[in-house]
């Protein structure tokens, strides 16, 4: 049998027939509703290690995929991603079971022009003061680095239909014994991703 015969739900749920420009619209609300996503970096051990962290204005416009973090460089992450820079970023809107997940590459930078552009002065609060007038916790403290994700695959389920709807759905596929398909899967490619950074370069 084929994959496509013993995964019937996946057959049903992937939406290929969307525009890069609309399955980017899907994402961003995913998102944006969402607010924080879990990185995920390889450790030299080989294990895989995941923190929550909030994308600082991750979209420009409407074509933007890559995302932006700001971080304490002081932290294992960097090390890990110094290591080795393929990560994954995944985000779950709970209200609605919609989800996202990045699969890229991290690049660190302290790039003082993107680093005020994204910063906030409710950061401060992560980085703390340590009394020593160069750690302050401010936007010039050097320990806050530029982490950006450049994705080369993006997937992500949409729910198009709300909760009592999606569980009715669920309830006929199991009398009916067909699968269940309350949402669509979409994947935004690498050369639609490829696209937009060739945009966003110009």
């Amino acid at each position: 049998m084929s994959s496509t015969t013993l995964d019937p739900y996946t057959a049903n749920a992937e939406n290929t027939t969307l525009s890069a420009q609309e399955k980017i619209a899907g994402l961003h609300a995913i998102v944006k509703s969402a607010q924080t996503g879990m990185l995920t970096t390889h450790g030299a051990d080989g294990h895989l290690h995941s923190r929550a962290m909030i994308p600082s204005s991750p979209f420009d416009d409407g074509t933007q995929v890559t995302l932006i973090f700001l971080a304490n460089n002081s932290t294992a992450k960097f090390d890990e991603i110094k290591n080795d820079s393929h990560v994954n970023v995944s985000f779950c809107d709970t209200n609605s079971t919609s989800w996202a997940s990045y699969s890229g590459t991290a690049r660190i930078s302290q790039d003082k022009e993107l680093i005020r552009k994204h910063f906030s002065s409710s950061m401060s609060a992560y980085f703390g003061d340590l009394k020593d007038g160069v750690h302050k916790g401010t936007v010039d403290d050097p320990r806050i680095s530029v982490i950006e994700v450049v994705p080369e695959e993006i997937r992500y389920w949409v729910a198009t239909k709300g909760s009592i709807a999606r569980a009715a759905d669920v309830a006929i596929s199991k009398v009916t014994g067909n699968a269940a398909a309350p949402g669509e899967l979409r994947t935004i490619t690498q050369t639609e991703i490829q696209l937009t950074q060739k945009f966003h370069t110009k």
